[in-house]
């Protein structure tokens, strides 16, 4: 158990090494990045001033070493368009962004499970068939799609909801459920394959023929052990829903990280979008270290792998 951890957070070391060099590289992808900052209007004299001030006239190992060495110290810059610690940017937008995942994920959760359980025990009956045909589409849909349709149906012609911002609960409904619609799908799929692997197993036969009542063994041998693989891909959903909520956020003018990134890549704040992708990165990793250790307690195999 001890070296499994101590490797996870190698691990975990590693990749965010890793994510804080990809987001410096992302800088000098189309060339010059001093010239990709600065406005139209600047005189040769103060694009020089500029890149002196920024270090960009320093060698590209040094830079990247001055920005690892304030990174690890909590120091990712100032933003260039607002003047303003960039990490403090993103932590303010964070609390939104989080809002929104957590609704997106548990509304995903409350459909998906159930729906996966009942899809495995009514198999190829026609409520299978259905459920299965409403995970392929919403897994094929596209989340802008779906946005836009949710906005011209409850919030145009309808009335229903608010379409953009964020300030009621009413607010957040839209959003979340085009953010949830393809891990929903995806995660009943997951719950169905997992469930039917379970009960096809020997020790579900023992139980069943030990006169168990068939309730007893769906939810305390079946559905607990089938719950395992979806676990982990709760951790890399959740990573993933950060990072997809980006086109979301657009769409309904919701004020998170991902919007803020976008906002800044427009306004050529390299800065910002680097602290925004490490941020991001950084919440990614430590929730797929949480879950790996989770399983370990819900998978002792694990352990002693």
């Amino acid at each position: 158990m001890g070296r499994y951890v101590v490797r996870r957070l190698l691990q975990t070391i590693f990749v965010m090494w890793a994510v804080s060099f990809v987001a410096f590289a992302v800088m000098f992808l189309t060339g010059d990045p001093v010239t990709a900052m600065v406005g139209e209007d600047w005189s040769r004299e103060q694009i020089e001033e500029f890149r002196h001030n920024m270090g960009f006239d320093q060698p590209w190992y040094v830079q990247y070493w001055n920005f690892l060495s304030r990174a690890v110290q909590g120091d990712l810059g100032l933003s260039l368009r607002q003047r303003q610690p960039n990490l403090q940017l993103v932590f303010d937008r964070m609390p939104a962004t989080l809002e929104l995942t957590l609704l997106a994920m548990l509304i995903s959760l409350v459909i998906a499970i159930p729906a996966g359980i009942i899809s495995a025990v009514k198999r190829n009956s026609l409520i299978d068939n259905i459920t299965m045909l409403g995970a392929i589409f919403g897994q094929s849909m596209p989340s802008f799609w779906l946005g836009i349709m949710l906005i011209l149906i409850f919030g145009v012609y309808l009335h229903w909801t608010p379409i953009a911002g964020r300030g009621t609960w009413a607010h957040m409904i839209l959003p979340a459920i085009t953010l949830s619609a393809y891990p929903t799908a995806r995660n009943a799929r997951i719950m169905r394959s997992s469930l039917l692997e379970v009960l096809g197993q020997a020790y579900i036969t023992t139980a069943n023929a030990k006169g168990l009542k068939p309730f007893i063994v769906l939810t305390r041998h079946a559905v607990r052990n089938a719950l395992i693989p979806l676990v982990t891909v709760i951790g890399i959903e959740f990573g993933a829903l950060l990072g997809g909520a980006v086109i979301t956020e657009t769409i309904f003018a919701w004020p998170g990280v991902g919007r803020m990134a976008i906002q800044a890549i427009q306004g050529r704040d390299i800065p910002l979008v680097q602290a925004s992708v490490i941020v991001l990165a950084t919440f990614f990793v430590l929730i797929n270290l949480a879950v790996d250790l989770i399983y370990t307690v819900l998978d002792p195999r694990i352990r002693l792998t």
